[in-house]
């Protein structure tokens, strides 16, 4: 695993203004290294699932929970890992590896593939995994998820922090994307309500746009237009149902 090209993917996350963009470039980018089998992206979220999730018995919050959100690599049969709806698409704060690192905020290394770590050890020899990286995703004191690298070639310590100080930087492009993905929301409603506030005022001004053709009406027309422009005090008098708040309204 090259720093040259953690630090490349960094950049490049860097500048997404979409969620979704930024966790399909990490895993994408992270099973370009060399011996990535697998890499993955946990983001806490809401429960959502609880009535049907596996885990459930475990889980000792049902209130949040890491949702699975990107997923990339291959089997050894050429089979993608692309899904995010298996076995651990929702997995309990605290609970096993993934979990464990979410709720300590602490990286995890598992260097030896017979390990007694490992939570499937048969998938781990059936697929030659070697080692294991799990950082937490953290901004600003909050954890976003935990990011997770199988590897099927040794990760040594230099290369667990290089993935730290990455999970770092992929940490801080989430929370920019979200906030992007928030204040284009707020724009997209102020967009809305002056849209509205605009069609009601156009709405008012119609309905008080006095039609006619008579003299009497033109010349009344003419004043208004004098008066308008000035910072005059007008009194308007006449009968009930003449018309005076129209003509206010001119």
């Amino acid at each position: 695993m090259h720093l040259e090209a953690l630090q490349d993917l960094a950049l490049r996350i860097s500048g997404e203004r979409n969620v979704e963009a930024v966790l399909r470039q990490v895993v994408d980018g992270l099973v370009e290294q060399s011996g990535v089998a697998l890499a993955r992206v946990w983001i806490v979220k809401p429960g959502d699932l609880c009535a049907s999730c596996r885990m459930r018995a475990s889980c000792p919050d049902q209130t949040a929970c890491l949702h699975l959100a990107a997923s990339a690599g291959s089997s050894l049969s050429g089979e993608p890992w692309s899904r995010i709806d298996g076995h651990f698409r929702r997995m309990p704060l605290a609970h096993l590896k993934v979990g464990s690192i979410a709720s300590d905020r602490a990286g995890m290394l598992i260097a030896d593939p017979r390990s007694e770590q490992w939570a499937r050890p048969e998938w781990v020899s059936t697929e030659h995994i070697d080692s294991f990286v799990g950082q937490p995703l953290v901004f600003h004191d909050e954890t976003l998820g935990v990011l997770a690298v199988f590897r099927r070639e040794p990760i040594d310590a230099l290369e667990f922090r290089w993935l730290r100080m990455f999970a770092d930087q992929a940490a801080a492009a989430i929370a920019n994307a979200r906030a992007f993905s928030e204040l284009e929301h707020l724009r997209q409603q102020l967009e809305s309500h002056n849209a509205y506030l605009l069609e009601e005022m156009d709405s008012a001004l119609n309905f008080g746009r006095i039609v006619g053709r008579s003299r009497a009406l033109h010349h009344i027309l003419q004043q208004v237009d004098e008066v308008a422009v000035s910072g005059a005090t007008v009194l308007i008098t006449g009968e009930s149902g003449t018309g005076k708040e129209l003509l206010a309204r001119e």
